[in-house]
């Protein structure tokens, strides 16, 4: 397996060499597409002058941890005592703050400390990446340029509106900026001036819990409604049930229908079986040899909500983990 993986990023160095000659080409052709897009060309040049081509970004981009690690040891990482301990040390030592934006938003403080925890580890891990240069090199990258191009052309517009001071731009691989790890485009739809200094600063607490609790209540979240149980499935359920993919899942029905195809189901502390639920299998298909019914969950639609913020089975279990654990210390 290490071997595979050494292969793979021999190939992808050896490729992004190659290609990063034509950089420069990309950028004089994205500074035309800048300017139609109504970025003035003193903001374009001034931001821009200085953005490289980093290979390490297409490593990253191709060895993410949510596409070889096993729930088990993903899920454990992010949830970890000392994460939790950690957790709890921030809580202490920003109550007001997270009591009251829980409160205006009608989000629980719980949710925002497992997200910011996951993210960034409680802000003290925002990422050190030239997000603008990471944005180009992704937008001129061709697998998934049109998103990133787009992603580019946001930041580069919150630049020219002020909104944004491009000094502060240091952030991860993909160009995710702040305790929370937003997007240009979710900067641009959900970010909140908190404390009202015309700057949108995702480094700064007041401003970062505001934004993520306003993104979590705009796109559908409901407090205290459950996340997913772990459960054990019976051999005879369908497969046609079981999702393996984050992009979209499919077969969703009531829970009560799924009640004959799980073992422990009387375990699971269910208030509500006509709650509509998925099943998810996530290391099928991503892990080497994983048992087909083995590990498995039925999600809700609060599951969903945090896959609308990261696209990965894993990291919306791990969030809704850590959560947990922070209610029962909080």
């Amino acid at each position: 397996m290490k071997l595979v993986k050494y292969i793979l990023f021999l190939v992808f160095f050896i490729f992004s060499n190659t290609f990063a000659n034509n950089f420069d080409a990309w950028k004089n052709h994205f500074k035309k597409t800048a300017l139609s897009n109504n970025i003035s060309e003193e903001t374009f040049d001034l931001v821009m002058k200085n953005v490289k081509f980093l290979p390490k970004v297409i490593e990253y981009d191709r060895f993410q941890p949510e596409f070889y690690e096993d729930t088990k040891t993903y899920v454990g990482k992010r949830t970890s005592k000392k994460k939790l301990e950690k957790g709890l040390y921030f809580f202490n030592q920003n109550k007001k703050l997270i009591n009251t934006i829980e409160k205006e938003f009608n989000i629980e403080k719980e949710l925002l400390l497992a997200l910011m925890g996951i993210e960034t580890n409680f802000g003290t891990y925002v990422g050190k990446m030239d997000i603008v240069s990471s944005l180009a090199t992704l937008s001129f990258d061709k697998r998934r340029s049109e998103f990133f191009t787009k992603e580019l052309l946001i930041l580069l517009k919150l630049i020219d509106n002020k909104q944004i001071d491009y000094k502060t731009l240091y952030g991860s691989w993909a160009g995710a900026f702040g305790f929370f790890q937003f997007m240009p485009s979710t900067i641009k739809n959900y970010a909140f001036d908190y404390n009202k200094d015309n700057f949108l600063d995702l480094k700064n607490s007041e401003d970062a819990y505001a934004s993520a609790a306003n993104y979590l209540a705009k796109i559908g979240w409901k407090k205290n409604q459950p996340c997913f149980y772990k459960i054990e499935l019976k051999e005879n359920i369908p497969t046609k049930y079981l999702n393996v993919s984050a992009k979209k899942l499919n077969n969703k029905n009531k829970l009560k229908f799924f009640k004959k195809y799980i073992n422990n189901y009387s375990d699971l502390n269910i208030d509500d079986e006509n709650f509509n639920v998925a099943i998810v299998t996530p290391d099928k298909d991503i892990i080497p040899d994983a048992e087909t019914l083995n590990p498995a969950y039925i999600v809700y639609d609060n599951y969903e909500i945090i896959l609308k913020w990261n696209r990965s089975l894993r990291f919306a279990l791990a969030v809704c983990t850590l959560k947990d654990k922070f209610k029962n210390e909080i």
